[in-house]
């Protein structure tokens, strides 16, 4: 599976219990203001929250899956990604197959098959540097 360049192989084996991560403030921000019209406006997380999001997984993870994500609510703010691929909220991350980038996210359950699409937050997918209008496949992995 496609990991970024510098990220440790760390992932978990199969059978391994999935517990519920306690989520990090790293992946929350401010609802952005309500005449926010630009991506950077729209952006709530701050430099030191992308910079700690960004750098590699300190903990073992373990592959969900790939799954092709599109740009979800801009408006709502933080890092995370809405994807059938969990049942429970937990803390994960992506990787951008494209150019190896990745991000530490909240991953959101919603309703459907595994092999159905993803939609992640605007902060994320400008984090991964994927295209806020096209359809970016990533791997998803829980973390911790």
């Amino acid at each position: 599976m496609g990991r970024g360049a510098n990220a440790p192989d760390t992932a978990l084996p199969a059978d391994t219990p999935v517990t519920e991560a306690a989520l990090t403030p790293a992946t929350a921000a401010p609802r952005p203001p309500a005449a926010a019209k630009t991506a950077e406006a729209l952006d709530t997380t701050t430099p030191e929250q992308r910079a700690a999001a960004a750098a590699p997984a300190t903990a073992p993870t373990r592959a969900l899956g790939k799954t092709i994500a599109s740009l979800g609510s801009p408006t709502e703010p933080g890092l995370w990604l809405k994807t059938p691929l969990v049942k429970a909220e937990a803390q994960g991350r992506v990787t951008n197959l494209a150019n190896g980038k990745s991000s530490l996210v909240t991953l959101i359950p919603i309703d459907g098959p595994a092999t159905a699409g993803s939609r992640m937050s605007l902060a994320a997918l400008r984090l991964i540097d994927a295209s806020l209008t096209d359809l970016t496949e990533v791997e998803v992995a829980l973390e911790g």
